[in-house]
C-alpha cells in the first residue's frame, strides 16, 4: 500500500494541539495542495483566509460548540467560495469540498492534524458571524473553516469500509 492510500485510511479528525506554530512554508503547502483540487470547468472559485491570531480564533469558537476546537488551534483556514464569478454557480460548494479535503489530506501527509468545520455556504448565524469576524465582502461565502495543528491526540484509524452501503449498476440491493 503506498504512502498515499495509507495518510486516506489512517486520517482521522485532530482536535487537540500541541502549543506550537505551523511554519509559513508548510501553510503555502496546504494551500497549494487545496488549489490542486479538481474544480468543475476548472473555474476555481476558492479563495481562502489563514488565520492564525489566537483572538480571532477564539472568537470563531464561541459560535457554536463545533468551532470550540479553534480555541486550541495555531492555524485555521477558511475554506470560501465566490459563486458569482462562476459560469457554473451551482458546482461551488462541490468544488470547495474538494479543496477542503486536500488541505486536510495534505495535513496528514505534512505530520499535521486537522479538522473538517463545517458552514451553512446559505447562511445563517454561523455564516453571518465568521463573515463579520474576518471581514469578508458581500460576494465571498463562507463554506468551511479546517482547524491545523501538530496532534495532541493519536485516536486508532478507523474501519469504515460497509458492504451495505455499495450497490452495483443499476441495481439498488
Amino acid at each position: 500500500m503506498n504512502d498515499m492510500l495509507k495518510g486516506i485510511l489512517n486520517r482521522r479528525s485532530i482536535r487537540k494541539y500541541k502549543d506550537q506554530s505551523i511554519p509559513k512554508e508548510l501553510i503555502t503547502t496546504l494551500l497549494q495542495a487545496a488549489m490542486s483540487a479538481p474544480s468543475a470547468c476548472n473555474q476555481q472559485p476558492w479563495h481562502f483566509v489563514v488565520i492564525e491570531d489566537k483572538k480571532v480564533l477564539n472568537e470563531i469558537s464561541k459560535i457554536h460548540s463545533g468551532f470550540h476546537v479553534l480555541k486550541g488551534s495555531p492555524l485555521a483556514i477558511l475554506v470560501c467560495g465566490e459563486p458569482q464569478a462562476t459560469q457554473l454557480d451551482f458546482y461551488w460548494e462541490q468544488d470547495c469540498s474538494a479543496a477542503t479535503l486536500n488541505i486536510i489530506l495534505a495535513a496528514k501527509a505534512c505530520e499535521l492534524g486537522a479538522v473538517w468545520l463545517g458552514i451553512n455556504p446559505r447562511g445563517g448565524e454561523d455564516s453571518d458571524t465568521i463573515r463579520k469576524i474576518v471581514n469578508l465582502p458581500d460576494h465571498i461565502v463562507p463554506f468551511s473553516l479546517v482547524s491545523v495543528g501538530y496532534a495532541a491526540e493519536a485516536p486508532a484509524p478507523a474501519d469504515r469500509y460497509n458492504e451495505s452501503k455499495i450497490h452495483y449498476g443499476s441495481l439498488w440491493c
